[in-house]
Formats: structure tokens, sequence, C-alpha cells
């Protein structure tokens, strides 16, 4: 009885891969397919006629005018108030220009040797309550003076924001 089954089971299983067809067969007429589409769809779009215009170019010049803080931008600027501690630093003043916000030590320690090299006197600050590194690039004793900074810092650090020391 086990003969049989065993050899059923074979013949069966022989039986069942010669009928298979290669499915290559099936990939090579749907490929076929796509490129006749294509081709028919490049004949059937309507030829357009190319015609160049001059135009004259105007260069861009940089802006001499310096921005300044009015009162009503420096109203409405909004400054988030933190207790932080200087961590690498000379101290901070009422309102500092943050420009970067790490977990890690390193990242902060970072950015501040980046804003060093171009010539801003960084400094990190620790906040314990959030267990973030704050890098700040300038700190000043008036709103207005640290809403113009961080206005020039958002050329190159778009997240830049005001921090108020507690």
């Amino acid at each position: 009885m086990k003969k049989f089954f065993v050899m059923g089971l074979g013949l069966s299983a022989v039986f069942a891969m010669t009928s298979c067809k290669s499915s290559e067969s099936a990939y090579k007429k749907a490929y076929e397919k796509a490129k006749q589409q294509q081709v028919v769809a490049t004949e059937q779009e309507p030829t357009q006629t190319q015609t160049t215009t001059q135009v004259e170019v105007t260069p861009v010049t940089p802006s001499t005018t310096t921005s300044t803080a009015t009162n009503a931008d420096v109203n409405t600027v909004r400054v988030q108030s933190e207790n932080v501690t200087v961590v690498s630093g000379n101290g901070l003043k009422a309102y500092s220009v943050v420009c970067g916000s790490f977990s890690l030590k390193a990242n902060a320690e970072g950015l501040q040797k980046t804003l060093s090299n171009a010539g801003y006197n960084a400094q990190i600050a620790y906040n314990e309550a959030k267990n973030m590194y704050r890098v700040v690039a300038s700190t000043y004793d008036d709103k207005a003076a640290a809403v113009q900074s961080r206005n020039t810092l958002r050329g190159t650090y778009p997240d830049a924001w005001l921090l108020l020391s507690k």
C-alpha cells in the first residue's frame, strides 16, 4: 500500500513539473506589449514646434541695506524662557540666540566649534529639566540686539531662536 502511495505521489510530482510552462515567455509578452503601448503613445503626441527666444537676464546684486529690528518686530518675537547653566563659555546675558539643541554634549561641542570658526563667541548651556544642551551663538542684554542677531543667523541656521535666561 505504501509503495503505491509513494509511486503515485512521485508520478503526480513529475506530471506537475512537466505540465508547467516557463513564466519567462509571459514576462516577455508583457514587456513587448508595454513597448508597443509606449510607441503608440509617443506617435499620438502632437508635435510641437520649438521656438527659442533670447531673454535678457539682469544679474542679481546683494542688498546693501542692513535690517534693523523695529519695535513691532521686537514685541512680536517669541522668546523661550529656560533655566540653564553654562557648560562651556563666558556666561550668558539676558537674551541669547540659540542655533542648536542636542541631547548629546559631543554634538553641541561640534556646532560650538563650527560657530567659533565662523567668528561667533559660541557657548554651550545645559537645560537640566529637558536634558538638552543649547548652543548659543551670541548673547545680549537687550532684546532688540538679540532679535537682529537672530535674524542674521537665520540665513545659515533657519531654526535659530531666542532664549531668555532665568
